[in-house]
């Protein structure tokens, strides 16, 4: 049984929705509303065609303030974090001494001296607070923080009725305003791959900024979204899920758990050059020495949905699995994230599928993301 030692401020109007709460990083979470296909779609569209609020507060908010605040996030992340201005973010990895992946987070720049950091279910927090340790930096974690998640393209329309200046702010851009009378903290930031926004807030004000959106957004379309939804906006955005698409789900058969950056495609998150991040030796060491990649993959005519753990064949031969499938009538395709060989990892690489139930499926590896290739949705300015 899941010990639930977070709660969020919104747990009520969760189930007044119908919202099951279950364990996300400590949390309370409306995972669902309901389990039909049918409000999984309508969730998933309304993102995708209008704007879905969800309360993401299960993320764990750090605030790393001191004088020495910059250089233990420069410690702990693969970020050069000096070339973040204040009212900027970034997003980026942790990893451990062995290069290995171990979490993921966004780096926000406050003010002199003072950054946020909000991480998912790794080990961050801790990261964070060793290298604190005998430094003129506290790690502060902070629940009272709410942060809900607007997403979706007529989310800035629905904000710019509030905040004129909303429209200037960039993709991982920040500001401090308020909303509806009460201090946010707005960020241009979101796991689906549409032009969204994070509100932080504190937790007494969080039902207020809930009722206010939805009724603002009604004519909208805006509507409250459940938790799940962003496994399906996720995998067409490709955006990574911890632990569900790494080793900790789909372990080795005859090696620990851990990936390296460049087997997950996110070496990206390295900026260029830096080194004395923990585990930098270990992780440029290992370059080129990928087991798997994290590939796309594309069923070829079927809108079955990938099964998770679904094997992935090239030529009769075992190469990979599915960590997670999205079969997508708006767009047309049925699409997943996987695991595979390396040498697979090209597009247009024929491939089969086989579901759980034994069924083959016809398939090729494909680039993500899938949806927003050149992420103009999400970067769109005005």
């Amino acid at each position: 049984m899941a010990i639930l030692w977070r709660h969020s401020a919104l747990a009520h109007r969760h189930a007044e929705i119908g919202g099951e709460l279950e364990d996300w990083n400590g949390m309370g979470t409306a995972w669902f509303y309901d389990h039909t296909p049918e409000r999984a779609k309508a969730d998933y569209e309304a993102v995708r065609t209008k704007a879905g609020l969800m309360d993401v507060s299960g993320l764990k908010k750090v605030h790393v303030v001191g004088a020495d605040a910059a250089y233990v996030i420069d410690r702990v992340t693969t970020r050069n974090v000096e070339k973040i201005a204040p009212g900027r973010s970034t997003y980026a990895s942790i990893l451990n001494a062995d290069g290995k992946f171990v979490d993921d987070c966004i780096i926000y720049h406050i003010a002199v001296n003072s950054w946020l950091v909000v991480h998912g279910t790794g080990i961050g927090m801790e990261q964070l607070a060793s290298v604190a340790a005998g430094k003129n930096c506290e790690i502060l974690f902070d629940d009272d923080l709410h942060d809900m998640s607007l997403q979706g393209p007529v989310a800035v329309d629905l904000l710019a009725k509030e905040i004129p200046g909303i429209r200037d702010l960039a993709y991982f851009g920040l500001m401090q305003t308020r909303l509806y009378g009460r201090d946010v903290m707005i960020s241009r930031t979101g796991y689906t791959g549409e032009r969204g926004y994070e509100i932080f807030c504190r937790a007494k004000d969080a039902t207020h900024l809930w009722d206010n959106i939805l009724e603002a957004g009604k004519d909208m379309g805006v509507r409250p979204v459940q938790f799940s939804t962003l496994d399906m906006l996720r995998i067409e955005s490709y955006l990574l899920f911890y632990p569900g698409d790494n080793s900790e789900t789909f372990p080795f058969d005859d090696e620990p758990c851990g990936d390296t950056l460049w087997e997950l495609g996110l070496d990206f998150t390295v900026s260029p050059g830096k080194t004395g991040f923990v585990g930098a030796e270990n992780h440029y060491a290992m370059e080129g020495k990928e087991r798997f990649k994290i590939y796309g993959i594309q069923l070829s005519d079927s809108m079955a949905q990938m099964d998770m753990g679904a094997r992935v064949m090239r030529d009769g031969k075992d190469i990979g699995v599915i960590t997670y499938g999205l079969s997508s009538e708006l767009n047309g395709y049925s699409v997943a994230i996987a695991r595979i060989a390396p040498d697979a990892a090209k597009p247009g690489t024929k491939l089969s599928v086989v579901q759980l139930d034994g069924t083959e499926l016809a398939a090729t590896a494909e680039e993500m993301p899938f949806y927003d290739k050149d992420k103009s949705i999400r970067t769109a300015k005005g």
